[in-house]
């Protein structure tokens, strides 16, 4: 089992969010995963240019690395998205690799993976965000087991840590878990088939132009 983690932080795994993040990666190594923790300030993902080629072509001619990062997520059995709290929303690092996965959205070409979300802030707002992400999820196509969010306490540190952390670790094994039993999650799926049935009419509309993802949804129903 393959989990790829992805931390928007600027800090890295320096910062509060690395903290939290480091109990949850924990979790899913004593459930016997292999990990991949990705750094997003540690490598060039440039903000969408919305010139539609990954809707025509398939992948996206920015020169950085995005690409490989979406090659991960798509050999992946589950992901975990980890982010501070900035203005609201997640970082500028994390928008960033957001905006560009417009084509995997497009194409709900995460369907049938699980991810489990992680956020940290210096003055609440933690289900807020924590709430964004879980959407971005579902666009995505896939399901979000949970998500684990506190305000600090301190550099490092968080209020009621022992539980915080204990929850985190729960959070990281219930992903791995849920990959194993290949759980349903009712709730999501509502919103998530009506997203998907959404991006299937609207490639619908502009399949003329938006050449490859017309024969991809062609191909799925096929």
């Amino acid at each position: 089992m393959k989990i790829i983690v992805i931390n928007g932080s600027p800090r890295g795994m320096k910062g509060m969010t690395g903290r939290l993040l480091e109990e949850v990666v924990a979790g899913v190594s004593q459930a016997g995963a292999e990990v991949e923790t990705v750094l997003l300030n540690d490598i060039t993902i440039k903000p969408c240019t919305a010139c539609d080629a990954c809707h025509k072509i398939g992948h996206c001619p920015v020169q950085d690395d995005f690409e490989p990062l979406k090659k991960k997520l798509l050999e992946a059995d589950g992901f975990v998205l980890a982010s501070p709290n900035y203005i609201f929303s997640v970082t500028a690092q994390m928008k960033a690799f957001f905006d560009r996965c417009c084509g995997i959205i497009h194409c709900h070409e995460l369907e049938g993976k699980y991810a489990a979300l992680v956020e940290t802030s210096g003055g609440g707002g933690d289900d807020e965000v924590l709430g964004y992400m879980s959407r971005f999820v579902t666009s995505l196509g896939a399901v979000t087991v949970g998500g684990v969010g506190s305000v600090g306490a301190g550099w490092r540190t968080f209020p009621e840590q022992d539980t915080l952390f204990a929850k985190a670790q729960g959070l990281g094994q219930d992903l791995c878990a849920a990959i194993k039993e290949k759980r349903v999650f009712p709730e999501q799926e509502e919103a998530r088939l009506a997203f998907k049935a959404r991006m299937e009419q609207l490639i619908g509309y502009m399949g003329e132009v938006w050449t490859y993802e017309k024969e991809f949804w062609v191909s799925r129903n096929r």
